[in-house]
């Protein structure tokens, strides 16, 4: 992903700065991404017991082809992207496509990235994910190792 670059040349009017901040801000608080998506607002639960560490998010809308997970140098990422209803009835992507006119757009494309740090306990080879009712949970196995064990007093 390019991250969006402004280069200024000149001096700096105060008034557009004040309102390219503005902007920025009212966008950031909507959640909007500069190329006019959306990033989704969407809530993220981490949770954890003695054998796994459990990440639940919710991703309403959103199909399993949708979601990309990634596990790299004890970071999980989650990224997911659905384009909905665009133009008169045109499809932006791989949704069904209806006729007529629109009189409403807001289910335009929607972006979902979140990133999380892994405490080392974590079996980077031994994830499960699964996408169900909205909800993507992830299931990340504890290294063996890592677990608590009971130790007898001899």
């Amino acid at each position: 992903m390019a991250l969006p670059t402004r280069v200024q040349r000149g001096q700096i009017d105060p008034v557009d700065q004040v309102n390219r901040e503005f902007e920025g801000f009212f966008n950031r608080m909507l959640g909007r991404d500069i190329d006019g998506g959306q990033f989704a607002p969407y809530g993220v639960d981490v949770r954890e017991d003695a054998d796994h560490i459990y990440v639940e998010a919710e991703l309403p809308g959103f199909r399993k082809e949708d979601v990309d997970i990634t596990l790299e140098n004890q970071t999980l990422t989650i990224a997911a992207q659905r384009t909905g209803q665009t133009g008169n009835g045109g499809s932006g992507g791989q949704r069904q496509q209806h006729s007529g006119q629109m009189l409403l757009n807001e289910r335009r494309y929607t972006r979902f990235l979140r990133s999380f740090t892994l405490p080392p306990t974590v079996d980077e080879q031994n994830v499960d994910a699964k996408l169900q009712d909205g909800v993507l949970t992830i299931t990340l196995n504890k290294r063996e190792e890592s677990k608590p064990r009971k130790v007898q007093v001899g």
